[in-house]
């Protein structure tokens, strides 16, 4: 069976390493405060101007001011501080960013990503995607493995517009992970149930299989 959005989430959580700083984009990247590792410390960053994000709020928790990047209300750990949004950038244009964690439209072989735009759809920009793949020394992908359509969202070459360029290191979907390297996507895990065929089957692009690709464990 394919993962849900929360169980990609908590698949990313385990490529958290202590000390890190990590920006987690829109979508699916910010389920990922929910599960961060109790054992390790880490700095989320909004950039939007929120260093220390925390996960979602009760309801007893909820400050109408407290948001991240994509305007859903968050919480903030202790140490957290707060400042501009032209500060934030600094902090990701300088590479400060250990690691950032986004969605996407499409990935291919080659470590290209297109996130921002779908050509005939009103978009209102870029956003910091742009910022993020040239300034993180790390990127983590989170998406589903195919469309609604149930063509691959893997492929070749991606067809469209581009947000940066030989820049993804991994990729979660909800059927894998998988690694990007010499031109091909490199398959380690497998959600449980799927199989190996299956995903070959969802995969466009250059797929490298071991021989013993495990399942994904979940702690």
């Amino acid at each position: 069976m394919s993962l849900s959005r929360e169980q990609i989430a908590m698949r990313v959580a385990q490529e958290l390493k202590d000390g890190y700083y990590v920006n987690l984009g829109i979508g699916i990247p910010t389920l990922v405060a929910n599960y961060v590792p109790k054992n390790i410390e880490v700095m989320l960053q909004s950039e939007n101007g929120l260093l220390g994000m925390g996960p979602y709020p009760t309801r007893e928790q909820l400050d109408p001011d407290m948001i991240n990047a994509g305007k859903e209300t968050v919480t903030a750990i202790s140490g957290a501080s707060i400042f501009s949004s032209a500060e934030s950038f600094a902090m990701i244009r300088g590479g400060h960013v250990d690691l950032t964690v986004l969605g996407a439209f499409e990935v291919d072989q080659n470590g290209n990503i297109a996130s921002y735009m779908i050509p005939g759809k009103l978009v209102k920009g870029m956003g910091g995607a742009m910022d993020l793949v040239a300034g993180a020394q790390n990127i983590v992908v989170t998406m589903t493995h195919a469309d609604k359509h149930g063509k691959s969202k893997l492929l070749a070459n991606c067809s469209l517009p581009l947000t940066g360029v030989d820049c993804i290191n991994k990729i979660v979907t909800d059927l894998a992970v998988l690694d990007i390297k010499n031109g091909a996507f490199h398959l380690l895990e497998r959600a449980p149930g799927v199989s190996v065929n299956e995903i070959v089957s969802r995969t466009e692009g250059k797929l490298v299989i071991s021989d013993n690709v495990p399942e994904m464990k979940f702690v």
